[in-house]
């Protein structure tokens, strides 16, 4: 198992250089970088790949004046000296290649430089977002687990029942409904929309969570992570209620099950003490995988329908600002963050189960 964990920690290293570099060169390529929007500043005219409202409009300024060896759209007028200025302030007067290294040297003790446009450190930017990220993620998950797991051995059991077949036209329902729009709805039922008033709209704690008691702070976070818990958790569980109602059904017709059966073992007995942990494997083991879908996935619309400034919505806002330091730092953070997880995942599988060797597989 060591070799295992050791032949996959050494990977993560050539991966990250690997997407780093590609994503690299990627936005080298992307107009509407930050020098040309700084001077497109200057002249009032709206950069390439930005409106007049600062979001996408695929407007782009027809003047372009050259620097060097470089040209940039909306420099028309601007002085040669000030273009180099910019260009030294957002450590664009080296080459490409120069810049690349210098990103990776940094990279490699985390110091992912600063922010363009919100003067901050990267990694500033990004521990303050975490905790909303990881709140959505962390309680999603558990959630879901929490209901799917039941759920899936009751169905399991009423196989072909009334109460099997209502409640897998309702997971159906709500796994065909988008998130975003279960969000909007509990939004305008119950956040002030049009009807109730009951949850707030903005932040993961109110203003005076600081002046709060700790029961205070408890219930003061639980009233604001709980509308967009929802809204994740009700087209989520979906997969993982089939998921154990078949892990479930395919173990009880297993012949272990008849014997025990056979035996005069109560139902409960041979449920729980013999089907639930060979059926349960790929299920526990996988919630590393499970929160890193959640973590990562459909929550940037969540987030900005609830105000929530996380990692989601703080990536959108950077590759739409051409924020590079702050594209590339939170990119660094979601690979590693995912190659460790689904790492832990593997190694709760052979521990879940001690028959499974990944490290046979790999050879």
């Amino acid at each position: 198992m060591l070799i295992y964990v050791l032949k996959r920690l050494a990977l993560i290293v050539p991966t990250l250089f690997g997407i780093l570099l590609l994503n690299f060169v990627i936005v080298q390529a992307a107009p509407g970088g930050p020098v040309e929007r700084a001077l497109a500043k200057l002249q009032g005219v709206p950069a390439a790949g930005q409106g007049p409202g600062g979001g996408f409009a695929g407007a782009t300024a027809d003047i372009t004046a050259s620097t060097g060896n470089r040209n940039y759209k909306g420099a028309h007028g601007v002085p040669p000296d000030l273009v180099k200025r910019i260009e030294k302030l957002y450590g664009f007067d080296k080459p490409a290649p120069e810049r690349f290294w210098l990103l990776v040297k940094h990279y490699l003790s985390f110091d992912f430089g600063m922010s363009y446009y919100r003067d901050k450190p990267v990694s500033t930017l990004i521990l303050e977002r975490l905790p909303v990220s990881i709140s959505l993620g962390l309680w999603s998950t558990l959630i879901v687990y929490l209901i799917a797991i039941p759920l899936g051995i009751r169905k399991a059991v009423r196989d072909g029942s009334a109460f099997d077949v209502w409640t897998s036209t309702a997971i159906i329902v709500g796994y065909a409904i988008p998130s975003f729009l279960i969000a909007i709805i509990l939004v305008v039922l119950f956040a002030g929309g049009s009807y109730l008033e009951w949850f707030p709209l903005r932040g993961l704690v109110s203003d005076n969570f600081a002046q709060l008691s700790m029961w205070g702070k408890v219930c003061d976070y639980a009233h604001h992570v709980f509308l967009p818990t929802v809204s994740i958790v009700v087209g989520s569980f979906a997969a993982l209620t089939m998921l154990t109602k078949n892990s479930f059904m395919d173990e009880i017709g297993k012949q272990y099950v008849q014997t025990a059966r056979a035996k005069g073992l109560s139902e409960n007995r041979v449920l729980y003490g013999h089907v639930f942990r060979n059926a349960m494997l790929i299920i526990i083991a996988g919630f590393p995988a499970a929160f890193v879908s959640v973590f990562f996935t459909g929550v940037l619309l969540i987030e900005y329908i609830f105000s929530l400034d996380g990692l989601g919505l703080l990536s959108f806002e950077s590759v739409i600002n051409r924020d590079y330091p702050v594209v590339f730092g939170t990119l660094f953070i979601f690979t590693l963050l995912s190659m460790l997880l689904r790492l832990i995942s593997d190694l709760m599988y052979m521990w879940v189960d001690p028959r499974i060797d990944f490290e046979r597989r790999s050879r």
